[in-house]
């Protein structure tokens, strides 16, 4: 089977643990039409990276007060992240002032924003500044501090005093989850920290979420998803969300 497919697969089986909460093997077999054996592997590996738990017969996502390793989250939604990073790229223009915040989705948003030009980039990421390599005539303020070694970054007090030196034109961050309700969530307070510097450094702010965020059960809140400029998802929101950030001035972007 193709890498492709077996990326897609498991982005599935994370998704209806998500949906479903505790799923057999052979329940997940069934919905995916492949077979158990694979199934199994499939659940072992996951496991082995932290992103799901099994138990008497039954696996479960994990439930963690931070979020997992780096790695293991680059690989999860990766087509939907794409499709975010191409929404974002289409929002900012050449010369533009851009914040860019941490996380996986946010990598993706930093590779297709290195074909601009004459960017002007301040980030906290270390996979964002390696992202915009090689973009023509950009300039990258990089924060400094205390690098949180499993992610290449760095976020708290560290973020937010970087964060406020600048005036930028556009901030793109992402949140640890989304509550049913459009509370933006997320694993603790470094990280809530962390996206208030971000988000308080620029006119317009642009959160992004893909699909596994939304519903995650997380200890620490700020905010609701109108409060920002945009919104970039490929998450299913409920038309009640949709109607409040359309009444807010808050435009979503559906992916």
């Amino acid at each position: 089977m193709r890498r492709l497919d077996l990326a897609e697969r498991r982005d599935r089986i994370i998704s209806l643990l998500s949906e479903s909460g505790d799923l057999s093997a052979a329940e997940l077999s069934e919905r995916l039409s492949v077979s158990v054996q694979t199934i199994r592997t499939d659940l072992r590996d996951l496991d082995e990276a932290g992103l799901v738990q099994r138990r008497n017969g039954a696996a479960r996502l994990r439930q963690q007060s931070e979020n997992i390793g780096y790695l293991p989250r680059e690989s999860i939604s990766r087509q939907e992240k794409q499709r975010i990073a191409l929404a974002v790229k289409n929002l900012i223009p050449d010369g533009a002032r851009v914040a860019l915040g941490t996380g996986t989705t946010v990598e993706h948003c930093a590779r297709l924003l290195a074909s601009r030009e004459n960017l002007f980039v301040a980030s906290n990421s270390i996979h964002a500044v390696c992202a915009l390599q090689h973009a023509p005539g950009a300039v990258v303020e990089m924060a400094g501090g205390s690098v949180r070694m499993r992610d290449l970054d760095l976020i708290g007090m560290a973020s937010f005093e970087f964060f406020s030196r600048y005036r930028v034109d556009y901030a793109v961050f992402s949140c640890g989850g989304l509550s049913a309700s459009g509370a933006v969530l997320d694993y603790n307070s470094d990280e809530i920290a962390a996206r208030k510097a971000i988000a308080g450094c620029a006119r317009t702010r642009i959160l992004v979420a893909d699909t596994e965020k939304l519903g995650l059960d997380l200890a620490c809140q700020h905010g609701q998803l109108w409060e920002y400029e945009v919104i970039v998802t490929g998450a299913d929101l409920s038309e009640d969300l949709a109607r409040r950030c359309a009444q807010e001035g808050c435009k979503l972007i559906r992916v």
